[in-house]
This record gives C-alpha cells, sequence and structure tokens, in this order.
C-alpha cells in the first residue's frame, strides 16, 4: 500500500487524444481465451522441465489485462479475430519481460543473441516446418504464425516477417546500453525505439485485424511509411511517459524518452516528460497532416480503385482506433505509472462516465487541445534575424585538399557551361540561375576535394561534377515551382528525371530540355554505366530519394509549415543527398562487401549519424541565407528554435549539441559494434581493409563539408547583401534567393 502512494517522478501532462476510445464488446471472450492460451504455451505454470524462471504468475496475468488492451486497440474485430490479437499482444509482452528477466538482468549479450537468433526460424513465410519449440515464447510463436499468416498475401507475410524480427532482434541494442549505462540521443532514440518498441508491428497486424491489406504498390511510398512511423512514435512516446517510473527507477532500463531528454537537454523530469508529450502530439498531428494532405495526390498517381482506396482508409481509422484505444488502457493497466493521469488539468463533461468514455470529456487544456500546431504554422518569411555567431563545432575528424582541385575546378566551371548553367534564362533577358560569380563563390570542387582527398584526377571531376549538378538543382528547382507553389509542374519536373537515368545509357532517348535534365543524362552514363546492376539501382535510388525530397519541401512551404522535428530529420538526410555521395564513397571502396551487411543496423546507424552531422552543419551555416534572404522554413536551426521556443543563439547551441551527439554516436559505433558486426560475418582481411577505407571515407566527407562551410562565401553576409543589388527585384523581397521570386513574377505574367 505504502508503494501505491509513493510520489510519481512526474505529473503526466495533458495528452493530445484527437479521436474516441471504443471498447470492443467481445472482451470477456477474449480474457478467457487468453489465459487458456497462455496456460497451454507454458506462459502461465510451464512446464516443470524447463529450466525457465517464473515470469508470470496467475494474478499478474489477469492485473496486466492485455485482453482490455486489444479491446480497447481493435473495438470493431469479431471475436475470434479479437482472441488472435489479444494471443499476440499477450505473447509479445512476455516475450518482453522474459527477455528482461533471462539476459538485461544477467547481462549475458552471448546468450541474447543465440536466443534471438532461433526466433525466426519459426516464422517461415513459406509456411515449411520450423523446428522443435524449447520455451513458451517459441511455442507461442509457432501458435501464432501459423493461425495468422495463411490467409494473407506472400507481400503482407514478408513485412510482417520482417517488424516481427526487428522487434526481437534489435532487443540487444538496448541490452548493450545498459551494459555500457549508456543514454542514446534524441535522433538514435526515436528511431531505434520503432524497432525494438514493436508498434511498427502493430501496425502490420491492424491490417490483419481490420481485414484489409494496403496495396503492395504504396506500401513503401512516403506517406504509407510517414503513416506508420508516425502511428509507432505515438504509441512508443506515450508508453515511455506512462512506463518511466517501472523502467527507469525500478528495472533499470536505459531506453525511455523522457531519460534521453532529460540527458540531452539537462533538465528535469517534469519538464523532461512535457517536451517528450510535445513530440508526441507533433507526431500525431504529422499523422493527420499525412492523411489529409498526401494521400489524395498517392491514390490518383498511382491510379487505386475504389476498394483500395477504401481498404487504406479502413487500415488508417485502425492506426487511430489503435492510438486512442492504447491511450485508455495505459490509464488502466497496472502495469504503468497512471495516478493523476486525468489528461488536462480542467475539463467538462460531456455526459457518459465510467469505462471507455474518458474521450467524450473534452478537456480544455492547450496541450490536450493540440495547439502546438499553431506554431508550425506562424513562421514569417524574410524576418531579418541577422548573421550567425559560430559555435565550437566537435570534429575529431581532419581531411586535406586533394592535390587536383585546381583542374577540378577548371574542369567542372567548363562542364556547368557545356550544360547550360551559366546561360541566362531564355527568353527573360538578365535572368539566371547561376553565373560566374555565383559558381565561384560556392567554389564546389573545394567541398569535392575536402571529402575526397585522395581520388585521382578524373574521380574528383566526377564528384565535383556530381555536387555541382545536386547544388545547381536544388537552386533550379525553387526558382520554377517554389515561389509559385507549383506542385503539378514539380511532380512533372520530378518524373521526367527518372528517364535519364536507364540501365542501359546508350538507349537513352529523352531528349534533356534543361541544363539539369542535360547535367543529370551526362554524369549517369558517365558514373553509372561501369556499375554493376545491384549498386546501379542503388544509386538511382538515391538520386530519386532526394529529387522527391524537394517536393516534400515544396508541400511545406505551400503550407507555410515548419515540418515536425522528426520528419524533418529524416527528410533533410534526403534533400542534403546524403545517399547520392555516399553512394558514390561506397563505389570507391566499398565494392564487393556483402549486400547484408551494407544493409545491416549497424551500418545504416553509422551513414545516418554522418549525414545527420553533416545536415545540421549546412543548416547553421545557411541560417541566415535561407531564413532572411530566401523565405525558406525547411531549416534545422529553425524547427529547433520554434519547437523548443528558443531564441536563435539558444537554438544553435541545441543543434551543434545535437552534432556532437551523433559524432559521438558515430565513434561509438566504429569502437564496440562494427568490430561485433565484422566477427559475425566473418569477413576476412581483404574486406576487412576495405570496410576500414569505406569509414575512413565517411570520415573524410564530415571533415570535408564542415570545413568548405567554414571557408567558402556562400553564406557570409557579405555576399548576401551583395545579391541584392541583382535586376528584377519585385517590391518587398530582396537578397539572394529572391532571384527566384523575380522570375517566377515574369513566368506568372
Amino acid at each position: 500500500m505504502a508503494k501505491a502512494q509513493a510520489k510519481q517522478p512526474f505529473e503526466l501532462p495533458d495528452f493530445y487524444v484527437p479521436w474516441p476510445a471504443r471498447l470492443n464488446p467481445n472482451l470477456e471472450g477474449a480474457r478467457t481465451h487468453s489465459k487458456a492460451w497462455a496456460r497451454q504455451m507454458g506462459i502461465i505454470d510451464p512446464p516443470q522441465e524447463e529450466a525457465e524462471p517464473k515470469i508470470w504468475d496467475e494474478a499478474k496475468f489477469d492485473a496486466m489485462d492485455y485482453a482490455l488492451l486489444c479491446a480497447y486497440t481493435h473495438p470493431e474485430a469479431p471475436g475470434p479475430e479479437l482472441d488472435l490479437i489479444t494471443d499476440w499482444y499477450v505473447w509479445v509482452f512476455y516475450f518482453d519481460d522474459h527477455f528482461l528477466e533471462v539476459y538485461k538482468r544477467s547481462r549475458d549479450l552471448a546468450g541474447a543473441k543465440k536466443y534471438l537468433d532461433r526466433l525466426p526460424l519459426f516464422m517461415p513465410v513459406d509456411l515449411s516446418p520450423p523446428p522443435e519449440p524449447t520455451n513458451a515464447v517459441e511455442r507461442g510463436l509457432i501458435d501464432l504464425w501459423a493461425r495468422t499468416v495463411p490467409t494473407k498475401s506472400m507481400e503482407w507475410r514478408r513485412r510482417f516477417f520482417d517488424s516481427t524480427k526487428a522487434l526481437l532482434e534489435e532487443s540487444n541494442w538496448e541490452l548493450s546500453n545498459i551494459n555500457e549505462r549508456r543514454v542514446s540521443n534524441p535522433i538514435e532514440y526515436i528511431e531505434m525505439r520503432r524497432k525494438v518498441g514493436g508498434a511498427p508491428w502493430s501496425a502490420d497486424l491492424v491490417e490483419h485485424a481490420v481485414f484489409a491489406e494496403v496495396p503492395a504498390r504504396i506500401a513503401a511510398s512516403r506517406p504509407m511509411r510517414v503513416l506508420k512511423d508516425t502511428f509507432s512514435d505515438g504509441v512508443h512516446l506515450r508508453n515511455d511517459l506512462f512506463s518511466y517510473e517501472r523502467e527507469i527507477l525500478e528495472e533499470g532500463e536505459l531506453s525511455n524518452c523522457v531519460l534521453v531528454m532529460e540527458r540531452f537537454l539537462d533538465i528535469d523530469p517534469q519538464r523532461a516528460a512535457n517536451l517528450t508529450n510535445d513530440i508526441l502530439t507533433s507526431r500525431l498531428q504529422q499523422f493527420e497532416n499525412t492523411a489529409v494532405t498526401e494521400l489524395p495526390s498517392l491514390f490518383a498517381e498511382h491510379g487505386l480503385s475504389p476498394v483500395e482506396q477504401a481498404n487504406v482508409l479502413v487500415y488508417i481509422r485502425g492506426l487511430q482506433d489503435w492510438q486512442s484505444g492504447g491511450h485508455e488502457w495505459h490509464m488502466r493497466s497496472s502495469r504503468y505509472m497512471n495516478r493523476g493521469g486525468s489528461g488536462a488539468s480542467e475539463s467538462v463533461s460531456l455526459g457518459p462516465t465510467g469505462l471507455g468514455t474518458s474521450a467524450a470529456r473534452l478537456h480544455l487544456s492547450p496541450g490536450s487541445l493540440g495547439l502546438i500546431r499553431l506554431k508550425s504554422f506562424s513562421h514569417v518569411p524574410y524576418k531579418a534575424v541577422g548573421p550567425v555567431k559560430l559555435p565550437k563545432f566537435y570534429m575529431p575528424y581532419k581531411t586535406w585538399v586533394n592535390a587536383n582541385l585546381d583542374a577540378a575546378r577548371r574542369n567542372s566551371k567548363e562542364w556547368a557551361r557545356r550544360m547550360g548553367m551559366l546561360e541566362t534564362l531564355p527568353g527573360i533577358p538578365g535572368a539566371y540561375i547561376w553565373d560566374d560569380h555565383k559558381f565561384d563563390v560556392a567554389d564546389v570542387a573545394l567541398c569535392g576535394a575536402m571529402i575526397h582527398p585522395n581520388a585521382s584526377g578524373p574521380e574528383l571531376d566526377l564528384t565535383a561534377g556530381w555536387l555541382v549538378w545536386g547544388t545547381y538543382a536544388d537552386d533550379y528547382f525553387p526558382t520554377f515551382y517554389g515561389h509559385t507553389r507549383d506542385m503539378v509542374g514539380a511532380k512533372v519536373f520530378n518524373a521526367r528525371l527518372s528517364a535519364f537515368m536507364p540501365d542501359d545509357p546508350s538507349t537513352l532517348t529523352t531528349v534533356p530540355t534543361n541544363p539539369v535534365e542535360r547535367g543529370l543524362a551526362d554524369l549517369w552514363a558517365r558514373t553509372a554505366g561501369p556499375m554493376p546492376p545491384s549498386a546501379r539501382n542503388h544509386f538511382r535510388w538515391a538520386i530519386q530519394e532526394m529529387t522527391a525530397s524537394w517536393l516534400w519541401e515544396l508541400a511545406n512551404q505551400t503550407q507555410n509549415r515548419i515540418p515536425d522535428p522528426v520528419d524533418y530529420v529524416e527528410m533533410r538526410r534526403k534533400t542534403f543527398g546524403s545517399d547520392l555521395t555516399m553512394s558514390l564513397c561506397r563505389l570507391a571502396h566499398a565494392h564487393g562487401l556483402p549486400a547484408k551487411l551494407l544493409r545491416s543496423r549497424v551500418m545504416r546507424s553509422l551513414e545516418d549519424s554522418a549525414a545527420d552531422y553533416a545536415c545540421l552543419t549546412n543548416d547553421v551555416f545557411s541560417y541566415q541565407k535561407e531564413i532572411e534572404f530566401e523565405g525558406e522554413l525547411n531549416n534545422g536551426v529553425l524547427v529547433v528554435q520554434r519547437f523548443l521556443d528558443l531564441e536563435k543563439a539558444e537554438a544553435i547551441e541545441v543543434v551543434n549539441n545535437l552534432m556532437s551527439a551523433r559524432m559521438r554516436q558515430f565513434e561509438h559505433i566504429i569502437a564496440l559494434e562494427l568490430p561485433i558486426l565484422v566477427e559475425d560475418f566473418g569477413l576476412d582481411d581483404k574486406d576487412r581493409e576495405k570496410l576500414h577505407k569505406y569509414v575512413e571515407q565517411l570520415q573524410q566527407w564530415m571533415a570535408g563539408v564542415l570545413r568548405w562551410h567554414q571557408t567558402v562565401d556562400r553564406y557570409k553576409e557579405f555576399e548576401l547583401r551583395a545579391s541584392q543589388k541583382l535586376p528584377l527585384a519585385p517590391r518587398g523581397a530582396t537578397g539572394l534567393g529572391t532571384s527566384a521570386a523575380r522570375i517566377a513574377s515574369l513566368f506568372g505574367k
């Protein structure tokens, strides 16, 4: 009793719950069935011959009430389906507690790996016979898999297998952090929590529960990926708030967003909890924004039939039900801290009270009403912000200038001229994207010479060409589509670019109509022609991801919407072209390494850490250029500034701390995780040297990006001011980047 009255570490914040929670009428049947199933599998009362610790007894099972969770999160599932879904959740929570008791508490990394490596064998996508189970987790998984996947398509089975496998395997990431007493950084935490926490797995089960599959041809699209990711983040962040006391204070866990925010921002638990709730709210509002603004065009562009569209909408409603039902269950389950969690400081009852009616009570606090949304749409463009006082950057690596720089400068400029990048725009005297001065000021070849200091002359020319093309295209796109908000024209422009990247460059028949297309066709033929098919496909994908991300920036510009912080970080890697430049690095140094190794969680974390460091570097240096002179709002400093309500200098400090955290994660992966990965794949000396060279290239890439920003005049105020003297300036808009508005106004006329 004393424990029940103990003071909580913080008061639960006011949650934004925009969709009503409903209770499935088949609850009691699911309770009865799930207990009988748990006893049959050995989850309750395990066989005496199995030397397993007792994880749950019947009283504990009843108190956690997973049938209630599933009855809330799947309110329309018929009885047999609710039974199946409830069994899955009994199994997944039991797995979590079993892994904690057997492997986390004992810090048994080797035993954990052996245990986790066996579990995928019990999920045969082709329904082949699994091995003989040896414990309750394996026994339950065999039973559930056989009852779940036969009625679904092969595409859904693969998705469900991947999400279940990730849920199981990445538990070792949590265990490693506990062993090292390491609290992850915010970016790492959000991304890893999706895998460890299992909500993507829950989203896949929603498709099963509502009897509606997402069409395979759109399952990997940005809108569907964002809906799944925002759903997952909402589920996990909500759980972090309710489970902080149990996980952090009782179990010694370190994977909790409240703790991550405490450590990263050096704030108290209450402030960290409120901030975690703000992120949760922002993710739910990103879910809403994506559903409303991106789904209609997705349906049209992929030609979804009315039935397919209805299936997607039923699935989305299922995700909404899960979000609200999960909140209701957390408020009632004995598993979590939920005292005083009414959700608001003041509320008005609209009538009913009791079980399942919390959604019918209108909470009047700003948090529960989701008023954080207003901050995202209140940006005033072209506001004077002044120059940035640069912080002291953490950079443990060094690079140097390639000896072929002068030749690369000459050759890249001559190439840009041949492609038409330095010419005035047809029919508009004196209007241009770049002239000789702007080309020289950017000095993109210098960036290439510092990110690839050991490249040969031809290799550096190719790198400089891609950097010139990417930088020019990034300026060209907003000139023609940004200020006119021409989304249709922008999508046509983007779709055409794929035509200039055929498997066999000699078969190209599409005629380029502008410098972006002309440059891409030339570079693709010189780069992708000699590539093996798998590398070529990945390289094409990297370019397509970068150019498609410009549509995301345009959508934000059109809505005057500062991006959600998580969405921003994940899309910024694409808008910066990180995968494009890393693909060039892989071509030079990682060719021949196992594809599975390059796709591993460790390698993706290494690359994403490097990418985030470089992207945020650009955001700090380009802040004045983009915010004051170009009217931009897709900038990491601005995102942090608005989300945390900070002054410019404070926001830059937070961004610099994020850069440092990502760099230290990069170092941590090299020191502790890469050696394990090398051993797991059994790399020989030759492949180890390839991997070493690739990692060294990533280090030089980060150092080169930072040194280039520190060296060139592209972001300095005197250069920004000088651009105001250009002709054709429309009234009210001046500065670098407003040439786009001037040209756009002429096209509009």
